[in-house]
């Protein structure tokens, strides 16, 4: 692929491209998209990034390009909002790291009763360190979901709203996204679209059309999370709507 068409060329196109070995394009994309790198670093860090300066867009530069190897755009996220998350991800453990040294080594380490006074001390620490990773890590998914369902003409609030009441109906709808998920013309019509395809679904699966209706945006929503990178919501789905 000539460097003079690259301009022209689809993003999915040239990280195909990349992934292929094809070390202009590679290029090409790590110097196109610093400012892009550069907000996503400097909405962690929350102040203005210096790509030349500052160590936290050289992990954002490196984070982009994992991103760019490991996108799969069968997921269906597209990959500026997967590069998002990973840059994000990467910079955070990068600033917990350096802020919090002498603890993140000494909880890789392994203990005996001489180089420690408090095992128990130690291990409350480390699971303290994780659950604030954790809880952090949650909150930038639901922030990227908030987005997401924009794109809908959804809001978490109105989602609280219309989710349904009943644990069977919430199960019957997630079977339902999970169904829509997995057929590939449906999924590419609701991600072109931003909408059910009722008359193809009601096909597909055991419930009223009335019923899909009703619990369309709830759905659409479920729908959203399976497509999308996001490890901690899609834990509260495991096993449910199977």
């Amino acid at each position: 692929m000539m460097s003079k068409s690259l301009k022209d060329t689809p993003l999915e196109e040239m990280i195909i491209c990349a992934q292929q070995g094809d070390q202009n394009v590679q290029n090409y994309l790590l110097k196109t998209y610093q400012p892009f790198i550069a907000k996503c670093v400097s909405e962690v860090c929350k102040r203005y990034i210096d790509p030349k300066k500052d160590d936290e867009f050289s992990i954002g530069l490196s984070a982009f390009n994992e991103a760019i190897q490991s996108y799969v755009p069968e997921r269906g996220s597209s990959f500026l909002s997967f590069a998002k998350l990973v840059i994000k991800r990467k910079v955070i453990d990068y600033i917990r790291y350096t802020q919090k040294r002498p603890v993140a080594v000494s909880l890789d380490e392994t203990y005996d009763a001489e180089q420690m006074e408090n095992p128990t001390e130690i291990l409350a620490v480390k699971e303290m360190y994780q659950l604030e990773q954790d809880a952090w890590y949650r909150k930038q998914e639901i922030m990227d979901f908030i987005e997401k369902l924009k794109l809908y003409k959804m809001s978490l609030a109105e989602l609280t709203e219309v989710s349904p009441k009943h644990r069977d109906a919430r199960e019957s709808a997630i079977r339902t996204a999970r169904i829509l998920y997995e057929d590939q013309q449906m999924k590419e019509y609701v991600l072109a679209k931003r909408k059910l395809p009722i008359k193809d679904l009601v096909k597909k699966v055991d419930v009223s059309k009335k019923t899909l209706e009703r619990n369309r945006k709830y759905i659409l929503a479920i729908f959203i999370v399976l497509t999308e990178d996001y490890l901690y919501l899609k834990d509260y789905l495991k096993g449910v709507g199977q």
